[in-house]
């Protein structure tokens, strides 16, 4: 029976991951297709939509867009996220759980609400339809994942390292740049890379803030949906999977780097 239950369990575990690849197995020969519209299966194998996508400038100026914006928002976001999680997690102070919840409060609020709360507040200020608008709004986003993955790394660091180096007189300062930060940095890495996913692919605040001059790739994508269907769309989505996975890949080495930093003897 416990051979009979093994394989119901990775027949299952297969079906699930099945279920959840199957897009990704349709997009990605579809962004390979020679013909003029989207057609599964494709009937032949051309490289001509990845050409219309770096030929058009409308799709290569909201690429670059996103990386510049994604960019901006990761060095942001580390820079007030690092010091943010280390104050929860070491810091001692009244409010301190409610502090918490209120820099995790965008990841679990609805989009929708925190797109319309942006809105409202930069369209006052006339930011609508400017990239710094995107920057502000989307740093709002990342900024927690920044604070999940550098607390998690804090939680994780062993403090008889720090005592050991202040007591043989080292500053409060130096113990953090030599002691702490080293052990901490590939979370704050990883924390960074998931800060500019969060900002590459995010489309609900870019729809309320790009307005008509400030237009991303996921904003760009979602308009030629609506309006125009070819096979440039798959191969757009087809390099956004690539990127999206090479990141998350880089994320898990970083966080499994950082638990082997952690669990490490003090001796060693």
């Amino acid at each position: 029976m416990g051979a009979v239950w093994r394989i119901v369990f990775y027949g299952l575990v297969i079906l699930i991951f099945a279920y959840l690849l199957f897009p990704i197995l349709v997009v990605i020969p579809l962004s390979f297709s020679s013909g003029k519209y989207l057609t599964f299966p494709p009937p032949g194998f051309s490289l001509q939509w990845y050409a219309n996508f770096f030929a058009r400038s409308a799709w290569t100026d909201s690429a670059w867009l996103s990386i510049w914006v994604g960019l901006a928002v990761t060095a942001l976001s580390t820079l007030l996220g690092t010091p943010a999680a280390i104050g929860l997690v070491r810091g001692k102070f009244a409010g301190k759980k409610l502090v918490n919840a209120l820099i995790l409060s965008p990841v679990i609020a609805p989009g929708i609400i925190v797109a319309i709360g942006l809105y409202f507040a930069y369209a006052s200020y006339g930011l609508v339809g400017r990239p710094l608008a995107l920057v502000l709004g989307h740093t709002a986003l990342a900024v927690p994942f920044v604070v999940i993955n550098v607390s998690s790394t804090l939680y994780g660091v062993d403090r008889r390292l720090e005592y050991a180096a202040l007591s043989l007189g080292a500053s409060p300062w130096a113990t953090f740049r030599q002691v702490t930060l080293p052990l901490i940095r590939p979370g704050i890495f990883a924390g960074a890379v998931f800060a500019f996913i969060t900002s590459f692919d995010e489309l609900l605040v870019a729809l309320f803030l790009s307005g008509t001059t400030a237009v991303t790739l996921p904003r760009r994508m979602w308009e030629q949906i609506r309006f125009d269907i070819d096979p440039t769309l798959a191969s757009v989505s087809t390099l956004l999977i690539t990127i999206t996975t090479s990141l998350m890949v880089g994320a898990e080495l970083l966080r499994r780097r950082s638990e082997r930093l952690r669990t490490a003897p003090i001796g060693r």
